[in-house]
């Protein structure tokens, strides 16, 4: 396929209209032949029900202050007279222990719970939800022109103070490389669990009764998520969701859609640690 057929509004409108085709063809077989499980409309409220839930678990479960009482409350149960409260307040990693827990919180949040219900209440194979290569390098234009421009433009943007101010969230991540490197492997787990809450989960579990449209009720909750961000990434956000959406039913994959959001925020991060001192000097 040419390059350039990506950049056409034709080409886009012939895929929404194909992913639209596939679940009109989807409900005319479903009434045809009527099969056991659930049925499509309960299949909708059991995917909405279990996001809402997931959405309210990790909004009100990732902060540290949690795990500042988790810890407290193990204090005292366990009769420890403060000395875990007082290991945690006086670690060096402190903060990173907070994002640990945060990473946690989504890995529960955003994967396993949703997982547990495609397979033991959808009762359905994963890779219907993305967890799979699927089609992913016949789509590498897609990706390549989604992640290309933001990255550009975080590269541009680090030179402002805002910016670097902001990035990386873990704030000790230039102190020794072993910080950086435990830093991003929490940052990128977590892309994972974004992505298959979103773009596996989400769209795929509505797919087939919504077509299309199930990129559009995703998108929603996904500008949500990015309200504590910069005012710049929220509003990106909004056209973002919706390509990946569009690109994770196109390539039956969420994989394509992790590699971008890994790309960019290992830009923005190098970048802004670029303008404020550079890399760590030790490990």
């Amino acid at each position: 396929m040419n390059f350039l057929t990506w950049l056409t509004p034709g080409f886009l409108r012939a895929q929404i209209r194909t992913i639209d085709a596939e679940a009109l063809e989807y409900r005319l077989q479903r009434e045809r032949h009527p099969q056991p499980g659930l049925s499509p409309q309960l299949q909708v409220w059991v995917v909405i029900g279990v996001a809402c839930l997931c959405l309210l678990l990790v909004h009100y479960g990732k902060y540290s202050s949690n795990l500042r009482d988790l810890i407290s409350w193990l204090d005292t149960l366990t009769g420890q007279n403060g000395q875990w409260r007082y290991a945690y307040r006086t670690s060096e990693y402190r903060e990173l222990f907070g994002y640990v827990w945060w990473g946690g919180i989504h890995l529960l949040g955003f994967l396993l719970i949703p997982l547990l219900a495609v397979r033991f209440w959808l009762k359905e194979p994963l890779k219907h939800y993305g967890l799979q290569w699927g089609r992913v390098h016949e789509h590498w234009p897609g990706y390549l022109l989604l992640a290309t421009p933001i990255m550009v433009f975080a590269i541009i943007a680090s030179f402002t103070d805002g910016f670097s101010q902001h990035y990386p969230f873990y704030k000790q991540a230039s102190r020794s490389w072993s910080d950086l490197l435990l830093w991003e492997a929490i940052y990128i787990a977590q892309f994972v669990t974004v992505e298959f809450f979103f773009r596996g989960f989400l769209v795929n579990g509505l797919r087939r009764q919504f077509g299309s449209l199930s990129v559009a009720v995703m998108c929603l909750p996904y500008l949500m998520l990015h309200f504590p961000k910069l005012w710049p990434e929220s509003f990106g956000a909004i056209l973002f969701g919706f390509f990946l959406g569009v690109l994770a039913l196109m390539s039956r994959s969420i994989w394509g859609g992790v590699m971008v959001h890994v790309a960019i925020a290992l830009t923005m991060d190098i970048a802004a640690l670029l303008q404020t001192g550079g890399l760590p000097e030790r490990w």
